[in-house]
């Protein structure tokens, strides 16, 4: 009987793999229904390039506002052209940790959890905010209509500058606190025009009036039952905003907001592996969108995870690099996004590397990027099978001209019990360059119950997957 498998999917491992041992790494789902042959596909996530490397590390923040991208790398601020030249523009007081980042067009406002500091666009100069009523210890910030606003320092106001458009002066008086419940202010994100202030337990939207004393209040009865777990992690793309959760019930949902409605968008399986992680307030995530797909990308930097949502098809799939020294995968390397020069610009938590994310470049800076698809279990009714051959519905004679990918492989492993033990590895070309008709066929694959597939690829080159036929009797 030769028959076609539902092989292309996210991640879902679970907490019984019996039910479902799914996994989907370093590759998305794309669908097209207009396609008879490949409605869902799994194509390989981006690969980077490294466009400049700062002589300080980690990158911990970036901006776009003008004809620069501006970066915080170590303790040092940086300005850097369409041309990748970099001009360093003076110091801050911490060397790692998140940043607060946020414009007004002609100032880029950073607090790191210590101080403040302005960056003059025009001038391309930083200095320290002077000012002794500047609030200590806010770790984030936004702008919205003239106001810089900033909050993080463990108590549940946010505080904003004295005169619109100037970040230098600040009024000890001129703050406000989110009220509808006794929490800690944690994030602040302006969105709409409209000020999403996150605690550790609800979150309220505030709206400007216009009020003289006071420009910004409550937006009317809105208050969100759902807190943040960690504010790094609050983002928007797709016209809303993203977080992950936590309230007096729990912690581990992500969540999006359908007007002041949180919509749950993390999966059991999602939830499940985020409890299992020993710690989740040191999450942050951005956001970026490439061909359609938006992206809101989540990394647990202590668990060493990095999972990714697709909004365009409301799907998960992990991301990870591969150390090349010992083969572990650990998350995914960016630690901050932009988008300027027409690229999408990344900066790396451990060095001062920064890369552009390219579809037709298929390692991380030269590190070969394991890709990975594990199916859920075969319906087989309870009754064993057996399998004399397994073809994977790919694009093939996609090999390069010489190194490693001249001739590229494609690497099998097969479980029989819900994907708990697994078969040894074994492999099939998908062809060198130009041999399309090459076909990635696998022989004499057993017999068992409960089938699970797993195909890999670790070679330099496209990644496209459509389905698999599978005979068996």
């Amino acid at each position: 009987m030769r028959t076609k498998l539902p092989f292309v999917g996210p991640s879902y491992q679970a907490r019984s793999l019996n039910a479902d041992c799914q996994r989907t790494l370093n590759c998305y789902v794309e669908l097209d229904n207009a396609s008879p042959r490949a409605p869902i596909a799994l194509y390989g996530t981006p690969g980077t390039v490294r466009k400049l490397t700062f002589p300080t590390a980690p990158v911990r923040a970036c901006f776009k506002e003008g004809a620069y991208t501006w970066w915080v790398a170590g303790n040092v601020v940086y300005r850097v052209d369409s041309d990748y030249q970099q001009l360093a523009l003076g110091e801050i007081g911490t060397y790692t940790g998140e940043i607060g980042i946020a414009s007004n067009g002609g100032q880029i406002l950073l607090v790191d959890g210590v101080h403040g500091w302005l960056i003059d666009v025009k001038a391309s100069t930083l200095e320290a905010i002077t000012d002794p009523e500047f609030p200590s210890g806010v770790t984030r910030a936004t702008y919205q209509d003239g106001w810089f606003l900033v909050t993080g320092d463990g108590t549940g106001k946010f505080y904003m500058n004295e005169v619109p458009n100037d970040g230098c002066q600040w009024n000890g008086l001129d703050f406000a606190s989110a009220e509808g419940a006794p929490d800690n202010t944690i994030g602040v994100i302006s969105d709409h025009r409209e000020l999403w202030l996150f605690g550790e337990l609800s979150a309220e939207v505030w709206s400007n009036t216009g009020n003289a004393d006071m420009p910004f209040q409550r937006a009317g009865n809105v208050f969100i039952e759902h807190g943040c777990a960690a504010a790094g992690t609050v983002a928007k793309a797709d016209n809303t905003v993203f977080w992950l959760g936590a309230d007096d019930k729990g912690a581990g949902i992500v969540w999006r907001a359908d007007g002041y409605t949180p919509l749950r968008i993390s999966t059991h399986a999602i939830e499940r592996a985020i409890e299992s992680y020993a710690r989740i307030d040191d999450a942050f995530a951005f956001t970026y969108q490439q061909e359609g797909h938006i992206f809101y990308v989540l990394t647990f930097p202590a668990a060493g995870a990095t999972w990714c949502y697709d909004a365009a098809t409301q799907l998960w799939h992990e991301r990870a690099w591969r150390d090349p020294d010992n083969g572990q995968l650990t998350r995914w390397r960016p630690s901050c996004h932009v988008y300027a020069n027409g690229a999408h610009l990344l900066g790396d938590f451990e060095t001062g590397d920064v890369y552009a994310l390219d579809l037709d470049t298929y390692t991380d800076a030269g590190v070969p990027i394991l890709r990975r698809r594990r199916t859920t279990a075969t319906e087989a009714l309870g009754l064993r099978r057996t399998y004399s051959s397994l073809q994977v519905d790919m694009e093939t004679g996609v090999g390069v001209d010489n190194g490693q990918g001249e001739a590229p492989l494609l690497m099998l492993r097969y479980s029989n019990d819900g994907g708990h033990t697994w078969s040894p590895e074994r492999t099939a070309t998908v062809g060198g360059a130009g041999q399309y008709g090459a076909r990635a066929k696998f022989h004499r694959l057993g017999s068992g119950r409960d089938r699970v597939w797993e195909i890999s690829m670790t070679d330099p080159v496209k990644f496209a997957v459509f389905g698999a036929v599978v005979e068996m009797a």
